[in-house]
């Protein structure tokens, strides 16, 4: 059985915390705001994950309300989901993120976050893919106040 699966993220920027995209500390004035290290990116790929599977989404399973996940690194949360697909017979096949950043520019970050993701999903780095765009300094990701991510994923069966 294939599962398709789509997720969406949006943080908004703040002063005083480092910017973490799919796991990759990047250079930036400017973090995300968040309960956990706010990685917009691995949590748009957690919840096309938990979709595909039909397991909700990752406030169901990551509260910010829990303190355990407090500055957490998102990709412990994304090596949790990969353990619950698993349990109901789900494995990855491929992950697509699109990440939506007027700045900083993130060209020279993206083979590093595709090689931290299929290796924490247990993909070939070819079978991962991370693109950035901006948004022509159009709406909140143009005028520097957020970022916002897309991912999908297939699944299948595992075995």
């Amino acid at each position: 059985m294939t599962r398709i699966g789509f997720g969406m993220d949006v943080h908004a920027l703040t002063e005083g915390r480092k910017l973490i995209l799919c796991g990759v500390d990047v250079p930036h004035e400017k973090g995300l705001a968040g309960h956990s290290d706010a990685d917009v990116a691995t949590h748009a790929l957690i919840d096309a994950l938990l979709g595909a599977a039909a397991l909700g989404d990752i406030g169901m399973h990551f509260p910010a309300s829990d303190m355990r996940y407090k500055d957490i690194s998102s990709l412990v949360l994304l090596d949790e989901v990969i353990k619950q697909i698993a349990a109901k017979g789900y494995a990855p096949v491929n992950v697509d993120i699109t990440i939506a950043a007027q700045r900083p520019m993130l060209g020279p970050y993206l083979a590093r976050m595709r090689a931290a993701l299929a290796e924490r999903i247990g993909i070939p780095v070819d079978c991962a893919s991370v693109k950035a765009t901006t948004t022509e300094r159009l709406g909140f990701e143009g005028e520097e106040k957020g970022i916002t991510a897309y991912a999908v994923c297939l699944l299948e069966t595992a075995g």
